[in-house]
This record gives structure tokens, C-alpha cells and sequence, in this order.
């Protein structure tokens, strides 16, 4: 089930990032500092990342994880194109690849999140599929990857939907009524 949700958020996000404008493009993202191109080129990561390329990264980052994702993500920006980062995606939508370490779960916490962090400064609205999420939320909420049990000590969550908690698990804030805009997330990493 996992790969097939998968697959369609790929493919969605892909879509997402076909519809912005030349203007949306070189917009940031809810990941400070990145605009859209460099999260396109971190979500081409996941298909494409080995063990090599880990290790000779986080050499080159002195071992700081994001510092790492960073470099990567814009190294890839400068190197291709806009529709070449998304042929990317669409090319890997149904692969069951993914990086070093990860659990199979992890690439789709990566979309689902992502594409809010692409959307919600836009003022778009992505809904994020609700099984997918609470499945993503139960993950991040028992990995020590994505920093959730320090953001819930205890695991107790508000109560809330499971799309914004997942939210709020990986970094983000959530919106107040009438403001588009979302807190920054200084992880890079997810």
C-alpha cells in the first residue's frame, strides 16, 4: 500500500510543480532557503541517493545531515532544468529505491510533507490524503529521524487532524485563520 500511495504523491507533486509560474519557481519553500528548484531537486533525491554518495556527502558536510541535504539539493538545482527535475520525479514515481537507512515509509513522509511546504506559501491548498498521513504520522511519531519526540514529549499529541500533525511532527507550524503562510523548518532533511 505504502508504494502506491507513493506513486501518487510523486506524481501529484510533479504536477504541483508543472503549474507553478516562472515567479512561483524561485519562490521559498517552508524549508528556509530553498526555493521551489531546490526542493524539486531534493525530492530527485531519494531514487538516486546510494551509499557512496552518503558517505563522500556527509564527509564533505563534516557530518551535519542537513548541511548535507543542502549541498546536494543545490548542486542538483544548478545542474538541471526546471521540466528536468520534474521528468526526474515523474521517472521514479513507482520506484521502490530509496536512500540509505530509510525505511520504506520515509520517501512518502518526504512528499507528503514537501508538497505543503511547496503549496502553503503559494496560498495554495494541497490536501493531503488522510490514511497516507496517519500512517506517515505513526512512523515519524516512533523514528528518531525526524525529530518528533522531542516536538511531543511523551507522544502526546493535540488533538488535531493527522495531516497537520504530521506537520507539526516534522517542524512545521501551522497557519491561523486567513494567513497562508506557515513557519520555516530548518530541517532539510525529511
Amino acid at each position: 500500500m505504502i508504494m502506491k500511495w507513493l506513486e501518487v504523491e510523486r506524481l501529484s507533486v510533479a504536477d504541483l510543480l508543472e503549474d507553478l509560474t516562472d515567479d512561483e519557481w524561485q519562490r521559498e519553500t517552508l524549508c528556509t532557503g530553498w526555493t521551489m528548484q531546490e526542493m524539486a531537486a531534493h525530492l530527485t533525491t531519494s531514487t538516486r541517493t546510494g551509499w557512496r554518495d552518503v558517505l563522500v556527502g556527509a564527509v564533505r558536510a563534516r557530518f551535519d545531515w542537513n548541511r548535507m541535504e543542502d549541498q546536494k539539493a543545490r548542486a542538483l538545482a544548478a545542474e538541471f532544468t526546471r521540466s528536468e527535475l520534474i521528468a526526474q520525479i515523474r521517472a521514479t514515481a513507482a520506484s521502490s529505491k530509496r536512500a540509505p537507512m530509510a525505511a520504506p515509509i520515509d520517501p512518502l513522509v518526504d512528499f507528503l510533507v514537501h508538497g505543503q511546504d511547496i503549496a502553503r506559501p503559494l496560498g495554495r491548498v494541497r490536501s493531503m490524503p488522510l490514511e497516507p498521513a496517519q500512517a506517515a504520522l505513526e512512523h515519524v511519531m516512533r523514528s528518531p529521524f525526524w525529530g518528533a519526540r522531542k516536538r511531543f514529549p511523551g507522544g502526546v499529541l493535540p488533538d488535531l487532524p493527522a495531516p497537520d500533525l504530521l506537520m507539526l511532527a516534522t517542524g512545521r507550524e501551522l497557519s491561523t485563520p486567513g494567513d497562508n503562510t506557515v513557519g520555516n523548518s530548518n530541517t532539510r532533511s525529511i
